[in-house]
């Protein structure tokens, strides 16, 4: 069993930055896989990021992120990291870490089986 708590949401004005942080217990981190997705009210969770079980890992962008969000981890610590740079509008939602026991992670929210409770981010315009 993995236990994962998000924090750093919050409110920013366009072309902010914010960085989200995943910490998680209960087994060896550097087992799992990670992911970051995103939903807003009346939407399907959306894949953001992922990046695999090793520290300096394999990373995956949904397109609509790409060169503005970046993702890591630091098993050391057994935590994940979303930074979020030249934030839009658009991004604004619930942003969720994920993790399964697996080497790479995967764009389909259904791959992962252990989820963080949400932290909310809000970019104003």
């Amino acid at each position: 069993q993995v236990q994962l708590v998000e924090s750093g949401g919050g409110l920013v004005q366009a072309g902010g930055s914010l960085r989200l942080s995943c910490a998680a217990s209960g087994r060896t981190f550097d087992s799992y896989a990670m992911g970051w997705f995103r939903q807003d009210p009346g939407k399907e969770r959306e894949f953001v990021a992922a990046i695999s079980w090793s520290g300096g890992g394999t990373t995956d962008y949904a397109d609509s992120v790409k060169g503005r969000f970046t993702i890591s981890r630091d098993n050391a610590k057994s935590t994940g990291y979303l930074q979020m740079y030249s934030l839009k509008p658009e991004d604004t939602a619930v942003y969720y870490c994920a993790a399964v026991k697996a080497r790479y992670g995967d764009r389909s929210w259904n791959f992962y089986n252990y989820w963080g409770q949400g932290t909310q981010v809000t970019v104003s315009s």
